[in-house]
């Protein structure tokens, strides 16, 4: 069972003490009340709070004086304060010394339900980026030590060390697989806005709607359903960096809103009646053809300049093979500590056919493949698949699939030859092979196989019906 979050109620008011600590406990907190600041900072190892009440004015030592040692002793733990007066002085004041909200009493039960729940989840953010710092410092020293000596790794890595300590909006382009997050985290970890949150959104993983409140946050009431208020991922990411992943997914509607963001630094809530302003640097990355898109009308053309101040080009790894022995050795080392084994290097045979292999699935494919062979120990089963994949249809056909030659297509040359059938039946064999060859390419990515077919994304889905094919067949 999940242990509960704790709760530190200070207030000198014996029936507002009481009311709290009932209504923190009908919510679910466990909850340590006191009178006075004094008896607070004293109950600390006690108490080990999630989350604090803070009553501003306090006998003794006032409610601010108590915050300013309350962040001195915990400084990540969130307070809400609490007044019957909310004075703008008093506010500002305690918003300075670290205070999460501040709430004027009487309050609301929904009110302080909505503060405990603002205040813990930008402390489990916070948390969040701290256990994510140094591992994006670790990812940018990869990103530019894996690099090596291509020149067109060099030309990426350089633009990266140029552009990372500025607030231009970078659009980061490749082949899935080939890293882009990782620059985008290696552009962060550079920047000078490495202390501040850095928040990545899938723009692909939803649909428009819920997009659009995961990016902008909703109102309470703004649909059937939203109960509260919740914070978008911009707000998150404010005074730091948001990575938007496959941005050319994005429906056109939302383009708009996006295109406000990077114009005005300000955007409003689903059903909010305001705008809210924010200070994020906008990185973006897409596997697609955004130039085609725009002329095609499925991607803004005044929001692909805005994005495109600097792009950062990718190539895919079957253009830069000779970095294969720098990535295997890095892998190799990353998954032989991760799963505690002792792999040495591969053979030269194995070396030998990953470098004539065309990898479709780029550094992510490479990667996958060296944590398999980490984990059975062995190389032979990865050579097997390199060895299938590598085939093309012609040679590897599978069981019962007819292939190219007259008997499959049906000729009878006793009779009459229907050439036009012949034809007709000769082309939806081929078009079957390509699509099934570039699905298994794309490891079965509708998306990217529709591109790279020049097909629309349903025009695939029906040619995959047609033809029978399906993932695991």
């Amino acid at each position: 069972m999940a242990e509960r979050f704790r709760v530190l109620v200070i207030d000198d008011d014996p029936g507002i003490r009481d009311y709290l600590e009932t209504l923190a406990m009908r919510l679910g907190y466990d909850v340590t009340a006191v009178g006075d600041g004094e008896e607070a900072l004293a109950t600390l190892d006690q108490s080990r709070p999630d989350i604090i009440t803070l009553d501003a004015v306090l006998p003794g030592m006032d409610g601010l004086e108590t915050l300013r040692l309350l962040k001195q002793r915990i400084p990540e733990v969130p307070v809400v304060m609490l007044s019957g007066h909310g004075q703008a002085r008093t506010i500002v004041e305690a918003m300075k010394l670290g205070a999460s909200d501040f709430l004027r009493k009487p309050f609301e039960v929904e009110e302080l339900e909505l503060a405990f729940q603002k205040a813990l989840e930008k402390h489990a953010l916070k948390e969040e980026v701290e256990q994510l710092r140094g591992r994006v410092r670790n990812e940018s020293e990869d990103v530019l030590g894996l690099f090596g000596d291509n020149p067109k790794m060099l030309e990426v890595r350089n633009m990266i060390e140029q552009v990372a300590d500025t607030d231009i909006t970078v659009l980061i382009r490749g082949e899935s697989g080939t890293g882009k997050e990782l620059v985008a985290r290696g552009l962060y970890s550079l920047s000078g806005r490495r202390s501040y949150p850095f928040v990545k959104v899938n723009c692909a993983a939803l649909p428009s709607e819920l997009l659009e409140s995961e990016l902008f946050g909703f109102e309470k009431g703004a649909f059937t359903g939203a109960l509260r208020r919740k914070l978008g991922k911009f707000e998150y990411a404010n005074h730091g960096t948001i990575f938007l992943d496959e941005i050319s997914e994005m429906h056109p509607g939302l383009q708009a809103k996006l295109l406000q963001v990077l114009q005005d630094g300000e955007f409003s809530r689903l059903g909010g009646e305001s705008d809210v302003r924010v200070d994020t640097r906008i990185l973006a990355a897409t596997n697609r053809n955004l130039e085609a898109a725009v002329r095609e009308g499925s991607f803004r053309e005044d929001l692909y300049y805005r994005l495109n101040v600097v792009t950062v080009n990718l190539p895919p790894l079957r253009d830069r093979i000779d970095a294969l022995p720098l990535l295997v050795g890095h892998f190799l080392s990353k998954y032989n500590e991760q799963y505690s084994k002792n792999m040495g290097e591969l053979s030269d045979e194995t070396m030998k056919v990953m470098s004539e292999y065309h990898w479709p699935g780029n550094v992510r494919e490479l990667e996958n493949m060296v944590k398999r062979m980490v984990v059975l120990g062995n190389e032979q089963t990865v050579l097997q698949e390199i060895a299938l994949r590598g085939k093309p249809p012609e040679e590897s056909p599978e069981a019962g699939e007819v292939g190219l030659d007259l008997d499959a297509l049906g000729v009878d040359f006793s009779g009459g030859v229907d050439l036009k059938a012949i034809s007709k039946r000769a082309a939806q064999i081929a078009e079957k092979r390509v699509i099934d060859k570039v699905l298994q390419q794309t490891r079965w990515n509708r998306k990217e196989a529709a591109e790279r077919l020049q097909i629309s994304y349903k025009a695939l889905l029906y040619k995959m019906k047609e033809n029978g094919l399906s993932e695991g067949r």
